[in-house]
């Protein structure tokens, strides 16, 4: 087996292209620190400590440290490979995230919203990587976080076929995290890869809403608590939960509530 090592910049990141030719063979071999192949085009095998999986596009190997592999192209093959030394994140970080999630090498097929966000975190690390700023390194280190956290959370979560109930699911725990963002049913339907229309009918099917009134729930959930919790402005709140004008928020907070956001915080003053 041979030990080759990958040269990393100062700041302990470096992501490249790593292009095979149909019938390529890499013999087993393996590295010193963590490596994250994404297959963008392709097909075929990577074996990992001596357990084979078969690759496809989106296909996701994680590769810990000393973690033997080898790769068969079964066709022009071409994946996305960052690798990293755990070191670049403070030691809470290793022991919660990496150490929990990423000591052993393993295998994901990454659903269409994971998927989604996987791209898209890679491409900003591939531009912040050839800008070549003063800030590259500290730039470099946020995406990986974000990268592993996603990765992480995917792990937390048993993989199961993904049928109507798990997509579902899924749009749900998204919506839940990203609230803040600025989603439509029409960016939630292309991370996941289906229609608005089957969207909206699975979703509503699963909860008796659509994803965007589960949002409104979601944002006012969350806006109710920070005014009966904290002393913000409301529009720091209206900004915080994901509104883009004060008018919006208003008129959303009342329809939802009955009461004005302000009315909502002057009785929960007086009640307690």
């Amino acid at each position: 087996m041979t030990f080759r090592p990958i040269q990393l910049p100062s700041y302990g990141i470096f992501l490249f292209e790593n292009k095979h030719k149909e019938n390529d063979v890499i013999h087993e071999h393996h590295h010193p620190v963590h490596q994250i192949l994404y297959v963008l085009e392709g097909q075929g095998q990577i074996i990992v400590d001596g357990k084979s999986h078969d690759v496809l596009q989106d296909h996701t190997v994680v590769l810990a440290p000393y973690s033997k592999h080898s790769i068969i192209s079964d066709s022009s093959l071409t994946m996305l490979v960052l690798a990293f030394d755990e070191n670049v994140h403070d030691s809470a970080i290793q022991n919660e995230l990496i150490h929990g999630f990423f000591k052993k090498s393993f295998f994901l097929i990454p659903n269409p919203i994971v998927s989604s966000e996987l791209r898209q975190l890679l491409r900003k690390m591939l531009f912040e990587q050839s800008n070549h700023s003063t800030i590259q390194g500290s730039a470099m280190k946020i995406y990986l976080l974000q990268l592993l956290l996603m990765i992480g959370r995917s792990q937390e979560t048993p993989q199961h076929t993904d049928t109507n109930s798990i997509r579902a699911e899924r749009v749900k725990q998204f919506i839940e995290t990203l609230y803040f963002e600025p989603l439509t049913v029409e960016s939630i339907s292309s991370r996941m890869g289906i229609s608005t229309r089957y969207l909206n009918s699975i979703f509503k099917d699963q909860y008796q809403l659509t994803p965007m009134q589960y949002l409104t729930e979601v944002r006012i959930k969350h806006a109710k608590k920070l005014l009966e919790e904290s002393d913000k402005e409301i529009v720091t709140i209206c900004f915080e939960v994901g509104y883009e004008t004060l008018s919006t928020f208003y008129r959303t907070f009342k329809k939802i509530v009955n009461v004005s956001p302000n009315q909502y915080r002057q009785l929960h003053i007086s009640t307690n």
